[in-house]
């Protein structure tokens, strides 16, 4: 009876990840007769679903809730679909690998819907106050691609599982890094934050949401 959380490992000029923390903190945790196994994918494009397929078979988990990053968002966005496309924009991704309008697996379905209950949590969380809204768009990167994936392969092997993707913003620290490297006292702006112990009560809230649908 366990419940998969996943999130990405530093990325870019980054030394840190929220969604990454967030995995190691709520690791072992237990809610609502599950616990939570946390899990950090590699940010790259060859790797990262194999992780991903390994931890759904390590774990065989009842509801599976894949973080990452939004750095700019100014809260907790659960995404509605992933779409067949590897695009890396101008973030190549850990090894290197910049993607460029491809598709993720060729001949599929273009796009995959979130099968987490994604308007229910995005009220419970802003029940809770809590910053949150349902997103349309999980980008072209590695968090879509690891939305779209892991729906077409739940399909693939028919197992009912619920699973979406949660994107997350900055820490206040992280937000204060960047304006720091991005010359804040000078008159850039600061990306919008979120502490990480309301990130963490977010995805706890995700998944209460998710067991009780």
């Amino acid at each position: 009876m366990t419940l998969l959380l996943t999130g990405y490992e530093p990325f870019g000029d980054d030394d840190e990840n929220p969604s990454e923390m967030v995995a190691r903190e709520l690791d072992g945790e237990e809610l609502g007769g599950h616990e939570i196994v946390g899990e950090v994918l590699p940010v790259e494009f060859d790797a990262a679903f194999e992780a991903m397929r390994d931890h759904i078979e390590t774990h065989d988990p009842t509801a599976i809730v894949a973080t990452g990053l939004a750095a700019g968002r100014a809260g907790i966005s659960v995404e509605r679909v992933g779409i067949n496309v590897n695009d890396s924009g101008s973030t190549p991704d850990n090894a290197g690998a910049e993607p460029r309008n491809e598709r993720i697996r060729g001949g599929e379905a273009a796009g995959y819907f979130a099968t987490l209950p994604v308007v229910s949590v995005v009220e419970s969380l802003l029940d809770a106050g809590i910053p949150a809204h349902v997103s349309n768009t999980a980008g072209t990167h590695l968090c879509n691609n690891a939305l779209y994936s892991t729906r077409a392969y739940l399909e693939r092997e028919n197992r009912d599982v619920p699973m979406g993707f949660v994107h997350l913003p900055c820490t206040p620290e992280l937000a204060a890094k960047h304006a720091e490297d991005g010359n804040g006292t000078s008159g850039a702006s600061v990306q919008p934050s979120m502490p990480l112990s309301m990130q963490c009560a977010a995805i706890r809230r995700t998944f209460d949401v998710t067991l009780e649908e």
